[in-house]
């Protein structure tokens, strides 16, 4: 069975448009053609445009999804490349979850910071806070925000 853009867009939850941007930048050289030009998708490229959307969401630029389905056409001979790449890319993913797990931390913080001086009428209520009063799972991110890391020269 064969999808226009708009239908394999729709599955995949993207604007057409997209999909047209990735046949442009050389992404789909998978896609069938009509005999009037129009592109046609088939089941089978339903998982080759998952695995871009997914690559293009965790980060990777379009040159390097590019480089990744030249590889795929070029069959096994370049497996190990691939594996490379996505181990490359899983690294990165994990950081930018560290960040931002940390920016949570903060943001989590801050809230618990502004519903306090809420209920008291006043942020002045945390200039003389015991750090001990401060829920323990924001004391760090206190010390933190409060008292930046020594550099040494």
């Amino acid at each position: 069975m064969f999808y226009t853009v708009g239908e394999i867009a729709k599955k995949l939850n993207i604007p057409p448009s997209t999909l047209r941007y990735y046949d442009k930048e050389g992404l789909l050289p998978f896609v069938e053609r009509s005999s009037g030009g129009i592109r046609m998708f088939s089941d089978k490229d339903f998982e080759s445009l998952s695995v871009i959307e997914c690559l293009k969401k965790a980060g990777m630029s379009i040159k390097d999804i590019r480089l990744f389905m030249e590889w795929c056409a070029q069959g096994d001979a370049t497996i190990s490349d691939r594996l490379s790449l996505f181990r490359r890319q899983r690294e990165q993913v994990l950081s930018q979850i560290r960040q931002l797990e940390e920016t949570l931390e903060i943001l989590d913080y801050k809230e618990w910071y502004y519903e306090t001086a809420l209920q008291a009428g006043t942020c002045a209520i945390h200039e003389n806070t015991d750090p001990q009063k401060i829920p323990k799972r924001f004391q760090n991110i206190q010390r933190r925000l409060h008292h930046p890391p020594s550099q040494d020269p």
